[in-house]
This record gives structure tokens, sequence and C-alpha cells, in this order.
């Protein structure tokens, strides 16, 4: 029992920040455009993660594109700026979307 009670919450200290990420991604409006894992008005998380696997300069670029928007990159329609967003929150949302699989 006792092991069973630690195996659990190992789990959800492993999930949580995923699940916090998402939370932040959810408040600063991200989902409205954006899904995990199907394409909305923008793309998906998931080919986002897939399209800057191994980019070393991915996660500053991006953050700079959460927070200012950008256009071009997935098609014609532009991603507006975010001003909601500051540069610790921008960084974290795109290390966890960087993190999917």
């Amino acid at each position: 029992m006792k092991r069973a009670l630690l195996i659990m919450a190992a789990a959800a200290a492993v999930s949580a920040p995923a699940m916090a990420d998402e939370a932040l991604a959810k408040s600063k409006n991200c989902m409205a455009c954006h899904a995990v894992d199907k394409k909305l008005v923008g793309p998906s998380y998931k080919d986002v993660a897939k399209k800057y696997a191994g980019d070393a300069k991915a996660a500053d670029m991006l953050a700079t594109k959460v927070m200012k928007g950008g256009s071009g990159v997935w098609g014609a329609i532009p991603m507006p700026a975010n001003p909601q967003v500051n540069a610790a929150e921008a960084k974290k949302l795109v290390t966890w979307v960087l993190g999917l699989k």
C-alpha cells in the first residue's frame, strides 16, 4: 500500500509540470487558436515540436513570437501578439510545447 502511494505521488509529480503548462496556455488564451494534437486556427503544439526538434535557437525565437506575433511560417493566417504573456511565461510555454512528443 505504501509503495503504491509512493508510485502515485511520483507519477503526479512528473505529470504536474505538463499540466501546469497546459493550464498556463489555457489561461493566456493560447488554446483558442492551438490544440495539443490537432490543427485549429494555428498548428498543433505537437506539430510545432516536430518542426523545431533539434533546433537550439527555436525556444528563444518561439518565445519572442508568442509575445510579439508573427506570420508566414504556418500559412497565411498571422499569429497575433500576446501582450498578456510576459517573457518568463512565454519561455515556460515554449519549453512545454517543444517537449511534446
